[in-house]
């Protein structure tokens, strides 16, 4: 009743009454490889996140549309769709991201869609979140506001300064 071929070839019409429904003699039908479902170029959502190490310190501001790991030093401001921030980690700037998990420190301004601070997180500085999740054990400074869209562009009001050590 149902073969392996059917299942990979595309939907066809159903055939008019009283028509053959199997011909060995007729030509196969569109292969499989005429099937555009996704094109090859696109990237891949889910690919390995880039990861800098704890010996590492970048100055400057660090942008991708992937997702990061951070271990080291950042002296600028960090945009990614995923932003992990590790225990060793320290960034001094503006942290932008659909999805941050701050394990390590931070000083200045976190915008994000879901923000999490792990308990060994240190946060000094403002959080701006669609959702939120503060471990207990977290250390933050700073104050908390809620946005629809805390990734836009647009003017943000200016919270509180970061403390200063």
């Amino acid at each position: 009743m149902f073969s392996k071929t059917r299942v990979t070839e595309k939907p066809q019409t159903p055939p008019a009454p009283g028509a053959a429904t199997s011909n060995p003699d007729a030509p196969a039908a569109t292969p499989s490889l005429e099937r555009t479902e996704t094109p090859v170029t696109t990237p891949a959502r889910r690919s390995a996140p880039s990861v800098l190490s704890s010996d590492l310190t970048v100055v400057g501001n660090i942008r991708t549309e992937g997702d990061i790991q951070i271990e080291g030093t950042v002296e600028g401001d960090i945009r990614a769709h995923q932003l992990v921030i590790g225990e060793s980690a320290t960034i001094r700037g503006e942290i932008v991201g659909d999805e941050v998990v701050v394990n390590g420190r931070v000083v200045g301004r976190v915008r994000g869609l879901k923000v999490r601070l792990t308990a060994t997180a240190r946060v000094e500085g403002d959080i701006i979140h669609k959702t939120i999740a503060i471990e207990s054990g977290a250390h933050f400074e700073g104050s908390v506001q809620r946005q629809e869209d805390p990734l836009a562009n647009g003017p943000t009001r200016k919270l509180a300064p970061p403390a200063s050590e």
